[in-house]
């Protein structure tokens, strides 16, 4: 597609011996006066301009003070529920922040032996753990009374020789979560800030379904994913890439084994990232409903990927038509093909796999599904028989009120969880560009025009990214954090947020990838309208540069050419420094094109401000603007890449903007 929780603990009382014994070794101090509920530096408060940018923006977070200066030498300290990689994400951080080694010891064996004076302590656990939640409070964190899943506490609090930072799990995805936090608050060299910060996803699920047409992610696109969204807090994948034949057309058939063995590392590897893999399968096309023999078959493909580990299923029966049955059995059975019909054979479909496949497999995560009725919140005799007949549990997922919408509102969702019974998860078609209105385009607006709210009706959000993985990261960054804490989501930020993740926090290399996605800003929907507009910031420079044009002096249009020619050096100069500065190699290859393009509109930019220069003075600008004329001839002429985009095309820059004032500028 496109085609066309919480519980409740109560809060962790006296600590026991080995807490208290701990929190004296810790060297507990007063909490400062900045860590306590309401001072200066808190999120949301208007004052967070001594924070770090955070993304996913914490529910609360709030300064503690000064710095806390990172030395040499680190001692991490673990509790209960720390997994191997929240251990691997605390130490790149430390390394990050200018450690060069961490002795590690377990939480009941730190009392034995007190760290040596300006050595810093990083205590790592489970909230549950009574010497982590003592820890956690003697740096002046606070153990809530909810402890929401996946939520943690942080808190890192200076103090002269005992300087301590406590990540404190609700659970080990919390732990995990935690440290990511810790990554994102290394302020530079030697230095962590201090903060209290307690935090919970909105949204149980979070993160992207790979539901595109065109040529699948490759096996490495797909574990570069996987980490990526570890990063940003995200913990689902769907994998249901339209052209795997084994989950569609050849539904029924066993994977080979090294397609097997394939999906397996990917289990594990979104396993290591706390991301759930969900294994989605597309029977529809050939499904015989009424059939024992297919029931069976769609149990053993999920039974496959079980044995592999996977936990988390899914049936797409979206694309597909309910004005023919594939089987005359089905025309026995539930009668003339129409909605009615077609919901109450889904639903018994479905009904099975829940309750005969799902709740008799040990730790299998409620089954999710994709109707055929997916885009808008009209009731129909198709959704009255779901709402009806489906099984509680399982998850239905919605695309917004049109296949690509261009907003939802909190409005949409709730009629959306109406009329289906339950809350929605959001299926959100985008980035995705694989139909014709996204011909030659990267979509990298920033993720917007969706509502806060939006968690009171929904379970969580998906997006459905580009056939190029790398770059779908931009969109994908801003979907993970607005699931995350939508009622605090700033598009903006979050968006220099992704580009700053993607320099490595280079900030030459980060303003020149703004200014490159500046030039794929634009968003379409499936008709004539686009919901995000093409290259704002250009536009607004151009505007203002034909505004002092048109009506000002000789000396005003030379300053307003200067002005305009720094950006256009900017512009022609982001592919070389994102070249230089991105480290990721995917990222590079599957921007190619369009960084060629760019360069080349970028000279081409410069030789029309040439142009328009030697005007102001006794020359014609005629040689300047034809250099300029080839220069756009050669950008409009480089293609998508081969086998690797759906619809291929010409590749788009700016297009309406930057090619339109190249085009009039001579007469200007």
């Amino acid at each position: 597609m496109p085609e066309r929780h919480s519980s409740c603990l109560p809060r962790v009382s006296r600590p026991a011996l080995v807490g208290a014994a701990l929190l004296l070794t810790l060297g507990a101090v007063a909490v400062p006066a900045q860590a306590r509920d309401g001072a200066p530096g808190a999120v949301g408060a208007g004052s967070a301009a001594r924070l770090p940018v955070v993304t996913p923006t914490p529910q609360a977070m709030r300064s503690a003070g000064a710095d806390l200066r990172v030395p040499n030498r680190v001692r991490l300290v673990l509790g209960d529920g720390v997994d191997a990689s929240s251990i691997d994400v605390i130490k790149r951080a430390l390394a990050a922040a200018g450690a060069r080694s961490v002795d590690t010891v377990k939480a009941g064996d730190a009392v034995k032996k007190a760290p040596a004076r300006g050595v810093l302590t990083v205590v790592a656990g489970s909230i549950k753990d009574t010497a982590v939640a003592a820890a956690l409070k003697a740096a002046g964190g606070t153990v809530p009374d909810t402890l929401n899943p996946e939520g943690y506490s942080l808190a890192s609090r200076g103090a002269a020789g005992s300087d301590i930072v406590v990540l404190a799990g609700n659970d080990g995805d919390g732990v995990y979560y935690a440290a990511q936090t810790l990554r994102q608050l290394v302020t530079g060299s030697h230095r962590i800030a201090a903060v209290s910060v307690t935090d919970y996803p909105s949204m149980p699920l979070r993160g992207s379904i790979e539901g595109f047409y065109g040529a699948p992610w490759s096996h490495s696109d797909r574990v570069d994913q996987l980490a990526f969204y570890g990063d940003v807090k995200a913990n689902t994948y769907i994998y249901t890439p339209k052209d795997d034949t084994y989950l569609r057309e050849k539904w029924r058939t066993p994977y080979p084994a090294d397609k097997l063995a394939d999906l397996g590392e990917l289990i594990k590897q979104a396993a290591a990232h706390h991301v759930d893999f969900t294994y989605a399968v597309s029977p529809g096309l050939s499904v015989c409903y009424s059939d024992p023999d297919d029931v069976k078959s769609l149990k053993e493909k999920l039974g496959s990927l079980y044995e592999q580990g996977a936990r988390s299923f899914y049936v797409a029966l979206d694309d597909i038509s309910y004005t023919k049955w594939n089987c005359d059995a089905d025309q026995a059975k539930y009668g003339a093909p129409g909605r009615a019909a077609a919901g109450q054979a889904q639903a018994d479909l479905l009904n099975a796999v829940q309750q005969d496949f799902i709740d008799t497999h040990e730790g299998a995560k409620p089954l999710q599904f994709v109707p055929t009725e997916y885009s808008d919140t009209a009731d129909s005799a198709y959704k009255s028989v779901l709402r009806e007949q489906l099984d509680p549990k399982v998850v239905v997922q919605w695309t917004g009120t049109d296949v690509v919408p261009p907003s939802i509102s909190l409005a949409d969702a709730k009629a959306a969880s109406t009329v289906w019974g339950r809350k929605v998860f959001l299926w959100d078609n985008y980035p995705v560009n694989d139909y014709g209105q996204t011909a030659g385009r990267l979509l990298m607006a920033p993720y917007d025009k969706r509502e806060a709210g939006l968690h009171k009706e929904l379970s969580g959000i998906v997006l459905n990214p580009m056939n190029q993985a790398a770059p779908s990261k931009v969109a994908l960054f801003g979907g993970a954090s607005f699931a995350w804490n939508d009622e605090n989501y700033d598009p903006d930020r979050t968006w220099r947020a992704s580009a700053d993740y993607l320099a490595g926090g280079d900030r030459d290399t980060a303003r020149a990838l703004l200014a490159f996605f500046d030039t794929q800003h634009l968003a379409p929907t499936f008709g004539d309208t686009n919901w995000q507009p093409q290259a704002p910031e250009l536009a607004a420079r151009l505007a203002e540069f034909r505004k002092a044009w048109d009506g000002g002096s000789k000396a005003e249009r030379r300053a307003a050419l200067r002005k305009l020619a720094g950006y256009a050096d900017l512009l022609a100069g982001a592919p070389e420094r994102i070249r230089a500065g991105v480290q990721d190699p995917a990222f590079l290859a599957q921007t190619k094109p369009w960084l060629d393009a760019l360069a080349l509109w970028g000279d081409s930019l410069n030789a029309t401000l040439d142009g328009l220069h030697a005007q102001l003075g006794s020359g014609s600008g005629e040689s300047d603007f034809a250099e300029a004329a080839d220069l756009a001839k050669r950008a409009a002429a480089i293609t998508t890449i081969p086998d690797t985009t759906r619809p291929q095309g010409p590749i788009k820059v700016a297009d309406g903007v930057l090619d339109t004032f190249i085009e009039q500028a001579p007469q200007m």
